[in-house]
């Protein structure tokens, strides 16, 4: 999903940064593999978009063994197999160690650092990516448990089509241009939002656009999809789904959607 791979970027971020390491990629894992989709202080293309078997090279030997693997000068490394030699050789890639991501004991992903120069990696920067990898598992665990919130909801039977038909109100408002109709549109949204579950505490005041934008995450949009339905930029939804979780008082875009549905906000 959108959002894991996000995660993984951040996680990259960081794994550069706290081992200093001046070359980290990686990406999200599959049944066969893991496609190395995110890159971070590469120089060439080389990387980009390859999709590494389980068991082969250094990535798929940690995919496999679900535990990290270092290796202090990739092309000789006699513990690996070579399919890959050529894009790594391609962007000067030596020192490199991959490690996975681990969640209730499903590999999500292979994060890897790397050097261009044939030294041994310590201790200290090997210690600093397995941290990397364990809070990215914390992280998307978090996530799945948000996830499964919110499709364990029980509802009743056809809500599902009520939510969709209140997001595509939202998206239909946006592009009404008389202001008395799109207020009357908002004002029938609201009802079906305020019908399923309301809260008795104080509720949040969110914005109309603030609720376009995670009506449209509540179907499992992403913020481009959004964006392009009510007429915006996708930075702009960023920036509007930033200010809801603040008010909301969460910290990801799914949590957003929950706390909106047990406010009353969202159907």
């Amino acid at each position: 999903m959108q959002e894991d791979a996000t995660e993984v970027r951040r996680a990259l971020a960081t794994m550069r940064r706290a081992t200093g390491l001046p070359v980290a990629f990686g990406g999200l894992a599959h049944s066969t593999g893991v496609k190395l989709s995110e890159l971070v202080g590469t120089s060439t293309t080389a990387l980009s978009g390859l999709m590494v078997v389980r068991g082969n090279g250094l990535g798929g030997k940690a995919l496999d063994l679900a535990k990290p693997v270092a290796v202090t000068d990739y092309p000789q490394a006699a513990g690996i197999s070579h399919q890959y030699d050529l894009p790594v050789t391609a962007e000067g890639l030596r020192s490199i160690v991959a490690v996975p991501v681990v969640v209730n004991r499903v590999v999500r992903a292979v994060l890897y650092g790397a050097l261009r120069q044939a030294l041994p990696l310590g201790d200290r920067v090997l210690t600093a990516a397995r941290e990397t990898a364990r809070d990215l598992e914390q992280g998307l665990a978090v996530r799945d448990a948000q996830r499964s919130r919110i499709e364990d909801v029980t509802v009743p039977r056809g809500w599902e089509e009520v939510r969709a038909a209140h997001a595509e109100l939202r998206q239909l408002a946006a592009e009404v241009t008389d202001d008395a109709l799109r207020q009357r549109v908002h004002d029938v949204c609201a009802r079906l939002a305020s019908s399923w579950a309301p809260s008795d505490a104080a509720v949040p005041s969110l914005s109309a656009r603030e609720l376009d934008v995670l009506s449209g995450i509540a179907l499992g949009q992403t913020n481009a999809e959004v964006a392009a339905r009510i007429g915006v930029r996708p930075e702009t939804v960023k920036a509007y789904l930033r200010s809801a979780m603040r008010k909301l008082d969460v910290h990801s875009r799914l949590a957003a959607v929950v706390a909106a549905r047990r406010f009353g906000l969202l159907p």
